[in-house]
């Protein structure tokens, strides 16, 4: 058993950092950080936080939301916040306090 942090993130499929997809941005900082694993869920619909329903169309996805977890021990998570709170790409989380191993 480990102890550690699930991280996930709130964002649109739209949604770019520096002109790279935000979800690919992230994967690829999660990964310098130190974190191996990270799953991105395509959700059908969400409320975001200006209060407007986001969801993918039949005609366009790009207003689909996404959610990006990730699991990471303090380091990793140290790490990953650290280069965030450099680059303010202006994205919503919750980083939850966990036990996690495999069996």
């Amino acid at each position: 058993m480990k102890t550690g942090y699930q991280l996930t993130f709130f964002t649109l499929q739209s949604r770019r950092h520096n002109g790279v997809n935000i979800a690919d941005w992230l994967e690829e900082i999660a990964q310098h950080s130190g974190i191996n694993g990270v799953t991105v869920t395509n959700a059908a619909k969400g409320l975001g936080h200006d209060g407007t329903w986001h969801s993918a169309s039949f005609f366009e996805l790009a207003d689909q939301p996404l959610e990006i977890i990730m699991i990471a021990d303090e380091e990793g998570c140290n790490a990953l916040f650290t280069v965030l709170n450099e680059q303010m790409p202006n994205l919503f989380y919750t980083k939850t306090a966990i036990e996690y191993g495999t069996i």
